[in-house]
């Protein structure tokens, strides 16, 4: 797309997409795969209802961003914006789950204005969607194999 920067990172992990949607799709859960000291909703106390319109919060070091979900198909995609958070405008993300093999493929994306602070994060983005898939894909194995040996 003209004028927008992109970002995409690609993983693969044995766990069912119930369990990856349960890890994604649940704002509370980000703390406990990824690199963010805390997640949740926003406003507190909200139940985990991912439905559009649904706001959410992440906090990685001093930074919290803020998103509204604009799309949900339960346990395959996920659509938000950030709001808040880190210095780019018209930041889109999505988030897709497919079958692959016994397991679940997870394409994470993002596309954002090319602005000069958007040009001057991009590879800084980029780095943390491939540490993000990463890490999501560690834990959901990890998650898998417990649930399998139990």
């Amino acid at each position: 797309m003209k004028g927008q920067l992109a970002v995409e990172a690609r993983g693969e992990t044995k766990a069912p997409a119930s369990l990856v949607w349960g890890l994604v799709g649940d704002a509370t859960k980000y703390a406990e795969w990824g690199p963010w000291s805390a997640s949740g909703y926003e406003p507190p106390n909200v139940d985990d209802s991912n439905g559009a319109g649904t706001m959410r919060w992440m906090k990685l070091g001093r930074r919290r961003t803020v998103e509204k979900i604009l799309e949900v198909e339960e346990n395959r995609r996920m659509v938000y914006a950030v709001l808040q958070g880190i210095p780019v405008h018209n930041y889109r993300a999505e988030i897709v789950l497919s079958g692959i093999g016994g397991g679940t493929g997870v394409e994470w994306s993002a596309t954002w204005d090319k602005t000069l602070l958007g040009r001057a994060i991009h590879r800084r983005i980029q780095r943390f969607y491939l540490e993000m898939v990463r890490a999501l894909v560690i834990d959901a194995d990890r998650r898998s194999s417990q649930n399998n040996v139990e």
